[in-house]
């Protein structure tokens, strides 16, 4: 299967391969003393020769050949930059990728934790991009994109066999422009449109919470250069306050830098105690172990599909060198690690490489497999309803999957339809014409397309109210179970 990785925050809609790549710089102990790094590090930018005389003279003359023989005038720069895309594509790999000089300006950006755009990662499978996750609080979430949806067109142009660069930049617009995206919904028969405002996303990657019964919450929706210092006053926050247990929460939180995900699991794995190993290609490990020690308290730790790679990272080791119970759905599966090569051009350009794997503290490897929760939790089925199709009217003794989407909505937000199957009948109908009355609206039973934003708009209501979110509520109820079973054992 052939993939091609990059995050797409959109408003000025980044291609960008942090979220669900791993960063791999500012190690602990990975450089020796004299800078040169050891093990691991050790091959890292190291020069070959480049290329062989004979492979030089076939590029040039290829580029010879276009320009002078080319019915049109070809622009050399592109051509170049086609040549490095061409050989990253035959790689087969989707997180190594060539960014010229304004992604790779946004690429830094969104390591630093300010950016703008759509707010989601993407992802190249066989011609289709393909959503990985929606950054919290973005407007893709807002406007109900998912994992795995697949983006099939953006304003009426299709992405279908497009460069992932090509379809980024389809993506691309000025803060307040709408982009308008066509997508396949996997189980879904028809396509979906998301009408979506670009806006700058202003991602504060780390937020906290004191529940009831001493448990406090922590939220980490990236990992960023700055995550592991804001990670660290929010935990000292929740601890002078009496938090008795924790639950932190990387639900699609696509990933980040290595190095701040070995600091943050370091607080909590005891001292000596692995967090991670890298693995480069000639089968050599480096052995990360936590310098920190571990908490008086339980531990526990949400995770959906939308959780990659540092997010994994962090799970693996809390799981099995901190004892802590793992919550929610089964994690994304990334477990390459990448590095950027910058300097070695003087145009602002820039490879990401994956130079190496990681692997658990036990040595499993989850690349495209993933990580199964200790609990298995799923949130209410109104969580994955897809939008509704504006452009279309729902009535009496009409069968459809968004006649089934709006009974799903309607249940949720408090007017039982009866039936969940896609048949409109007279229980739908009065459903509806109930929903109508309440919401101001002239209670025809039909659902046109003030019905269905207005439907929608509940919904989202009632997803975003704590009290409705099941894998939470179940993370904090066992979160509170340890409390209470290490308070018995006192």
């Amino acid at each position: 299967m052939k993939k091609r990785s990059v995050l797409l925050l959109v408003v000025v809609s980044m291609l960008c391969g942090m979220v669900l790549t791993m960063v791999f710089n500012q190690l602990p102990d990975a450089a020796g003393p004299d800078g040169g790094g050891t093990g691991l590090l050790a091959s890292i930018g190291k020069k070959s020769d480049g290329l062989e005389q004979d492979e030089a003279e076939k590029l040039g003359t290829a580029l010879e050949i276009i320009e002078s023989n080319y019915y049109k005038d070809v622009d050399r720069d592109k051509l170049l930059d086609g040549a490095i895309n061409g050989m990253m594509e035959a790689l087969g790999d989707p997180y190594s990728n060539y960014m010229g000089k304004v992604t790779a300006e946004q690429f830094s950006e969104s390591i630093e934790g300010s950016f703008s755009g759509i707010g989601a990662e993407v992802t190249s499978v066989d011609g289709y991009v393909e959503v990985v996750s929606p950054i919290k609080g973005s407007p893709a979430e807002k406007a109900g994109l998912r994992a795995k949806d697949v983006i099939l067109s953006v304003n009426g142009e299709s992405l279908q066999g497009l460069d992932l660069n090509a379809a980024v930049a389809k993506i691309r617009g000025p803060k307040g422009s709408k982009a308008v995206l066509t997508v396949k919904r996997p189980g879904s028969e028809s396509s979906i449109e998301f009408q979506i405002t670009r806006d700058d996303v202003d991602l504060e990657t780390v937020t906290s919470r004191m529940e009831a019964n001493g448990v406090g919450v922590i939220e980490i929706s990236q990992f960023s250069l700055n995550t592991g210092e804001r990670f660290a006053e929010e935990l000292k926050s929740l601890e002078s306050q009496g938090m008795k247990g924790l639950l932190i929460d990387v639900r699609n939180n696509p990933g980040g830098v290595l190095s701040v995900v070995i600091d943050i699991a370091g607080q909590f794995v005891p001292k000596g105690e692995l967090i991670v190993q890298v693995e480069n290609k000639a089968g050599k490990r480096e052995e990360y172990h936590s310098k920190g020690s571990s908490k008086p308290y339980p531990v526990a730790l949400l995770m959906n599909k939308g959780s990659a790679s540092a997010s994994e990272i962090l799970a693996g080791a809390l799981q099995q060198s901190a004892g802590a119970v793992l919550i929610g759905e089964h994690s994304f599966g990334k477990g390459t690690v990448q590095t950027s090569f910058d300097k070695q051009f003087d145009d602002g350009s820039l490879l990401k490489v994956t130079i190496a794997k990681w692997l658990t503290p036990n040595g499993s490897w989850i690349h495209e497999k993933g990580i199964e929760p200790d609990l298995q939790v799923s949130q209410p089925d109104y969580f994955a309803v897809a939008p509704l199709d504006k452009k279309q009217t729902l009535k009496f003794d009409m069968n459809s999957e968004d006649v089934t989407n709006v009974q799903i909505m309607l249940e949720a937000v408090g007017y039982e339809p009866g039936r969940k199957d896609g048949y409109y009948d007279r229980a739908t109908e009065k459903a509806v014409k109930s929903f109508q009355s309440a919401s101001k609206l002239k209670a025809s039973g039909i659902v046109d397309e003030q019905t269905a934003k207005a439907l929608e708009a509940a919904l989202i209501k009632e997803m975003q109210d704590p009290g409705n979110d099941t894998q939470l509520n179940r993370g904090i109820a066992e979160v509170v179970k340890e409390i209470k079973s290490q308070a018995s054992n006192k």
